[in-house]
């Protein structure tokens, strides 16, 4: 009995479960029940649905007549002003479909006059945002951010491509004279001084951030750029988020290179990391270190590198710049992942490695002088004359030189060979040229040393000269013995016990 009372009791409404709930599209507009299509999904993964494009449907026609019932923002009185407010979030809950632009005109230029005069009402304010209005806001921005992607090519999964920004063209959204306001409302509520952190975190939570995440993917520039400067705000803003913003990150760098290899929003992540990293305390934290070298440094591979180098190279230099002891890890990592056939991507890692090894010390140079002048002097000898001339720029480099002639000991007797080489042989005279000045800083800063090492490469290029010449002449000696015997078509014998050199070996 006491079971069947309680039963009958309205039980009340968590703030968790009302916060993705979709019955706004019901309204209660002057006593009247407008419905507005059908209820938009909760915080469960799904796309919101899209307003019938039926004309003539009644669902329509009331949209239409329930945002001229409303009056302005500007005009309520300020009684009156959140409840208009909240109305006409509700209002903005409706999606329409874009793929037909001759469909549901007016209702979709109704709905934009609304969110131009919800964009106003952030000047108007003069109070901290309730609990209810972070509600419906948060369901306003859901029914209309979270949706399925465009795609240029959608059987890239299935085929291997991946959409190239030189090449291809991109899809652009086509509600986006709609999703612009819409993006420009979610700004200003993050950024305005009404919007308390510790409230709105229960709305804007762990699920909003990688939903909001996943919009990364989009090939619309311009929705990218909106979510950049949205997300750098919320880390801003809500610091009990940033740690898992961090990670939600990396967990999108880890899909991209070892998974997919295809996202379109990497380089304006790696621009909110920039700022990020800039402003890490020191000293580094495990964790900050361990994100260069497993999410930064790997992300050299991808063949879409030329996307995104820019700032991904920004993120490097920022950490060999927070602690220089680093720099050796960033090296050898860059030496790791060095392109083989790629000249554009070599050109990339050579200027990458300038900016490294300009705030270099002398410790950490040394550590990884060899590997790295072996990688700069078959950079020199390159075919591709860019490449050639990138790695000789070294040598203008005021800091990088005086670091090369602190250890020129061991540095010019490797990377002279490429050096004459080059000299001697190289197609561009450009590139000759350059090679030339750099042999000149070597002479300048210590002639007798320059002179011994130049010596024993000439040494060296005897010897190679002699034993190709032996090997040219043993060739020729063995084609000169099989021209003067006679063809046969006997078979060779083939011994029944194993030879002494099989023995042997």
């Amino acid at each position: 009995m006491i079971k069947q009372i309680f039963g009958k009791l309205p039980k009340k409404q968590s703030p968790k479960q009302s916060q993705y709930d979709s019955d706004a599209s019901v309204l209660d507009l002057n006593s009247k029940s407008v419905n507005l299509g059908p209820p938009l999904s909760a915080s469960n993964g799904m796309s919101p649905p899209v307003a019938p494009a039926v004309r003539g449907s009644p669902t329509l026609l009331n949209y239409v007549a329930a945002c001229k019932a409303l009056p302005s923002l500007s005009e309520a009185s300020s009684s009156e002003r959140q409840s208009v407010f909240i109305k006409k979030l509700n209002l903005c809950c409706v999606v329409f479909d874009f793929t037909d632009s001759s469909f549901n005109v007016e209702e979709k230029d109704a709905k934009r006059g609304i969110l131009l005069e919800l964009l106003e009402y952030f000047s108007l304010v003069n109070s901290k945002f309730s609990e209810i209005v972070m509600n419906e806001i948060t369901k306003m921005l859901v029914a209309n951010l979270f949706r399925a992607l465009p795609s240029s090519n959608p059987d890239s999964k299935l085929v291997g491509e991946v959409y190239d920004p030189e090449d291809d063209e991109p899809v652009l959204e086509p509600s986006w004279h709609h999703l612009q306001l819409v993006y420009e409302f979610f700004l200003r509520f993050v950024s305005s001084s009404e919007t308390d952190a510790k409230l709105a975190k229960r709305y804007i939570d762990h699920s909003f951030v990688l939903r909001l995440l996943d919009l990364f993917d989009s090939e619309d520039q311009r929705e990218r750029e909106y979510l950049k400067t949205i997300l750098h705000r919320i880390y801003g803003k809500f610091m009990v988020h940033r740690p898992f913003i961090r990670k939600s990150i990396n967990n999108i760098f880890y899909h991209f290179m070892f998974e997919s290899e295809k996202h379109n929003g990497i380089a304006e992540l790696l621009e909110i990391l920039g700022s990020i990293i800039n402003g890490f305390a020191l000293p580094l934290k495990e964790e900050h270190k361990l994100f260069l070298v497993r999410a930064l440094i790997p992300l050299h591979k991808p063949k879409q590198m030329c996307a995104y180098h820019q700032q991904l190279s920004y993120c490097v230099t920022q950490f060999v710049e927070k602690d220089v002891k680093l720099a050796d890890t960033v090296i050898r990592g860059l030496l790791k992942y060095w392109p083989v056939t790629n000249s554009s991507k070599e050109v990339m890692f050579i200027s990458e490695m300038e900016e490294v090894l300009e705030t270099t010390l002398a410790p950490e140079f040394q550590r990884v002088m060899v590997p790295l002048f072996h990688q700069i002097g078959r950079c020199i000898n390159s075919f591709h004359f860019q490449v050639a001339e990138r790695a000789l720029f070294l040598w203008n480099n005021n800091n990088i030189r005086s670091l090369i002639i602190l250890n020129q000991d061991v540095i010019l007797p490797i990377i002279l060979p490429y050096i004459e080489k080059s000299i001697r042989g190289h197609w561009n005279h450009a590139v000759q040229s350059l090679a030339r000045n750099v042999r000149k800083v070597f002479v300048d800063a210590d002639q007798s040393f320059f002179d011994q090492c130049l010596a024993k490469f000439n040494e060296y290029e005897a010897k190679e000269k002699e034993m190709l010449e032996r090997r040219v002449s043993n060739w020729k000696r063995l084609e000169d013995i099989a021209a003067a015997k006679p063809l046969r078509n006997e078979p060779l014998p083939v011994p029944i016990f194993p030879s002494s050199v099989a023995i042997g070996s």
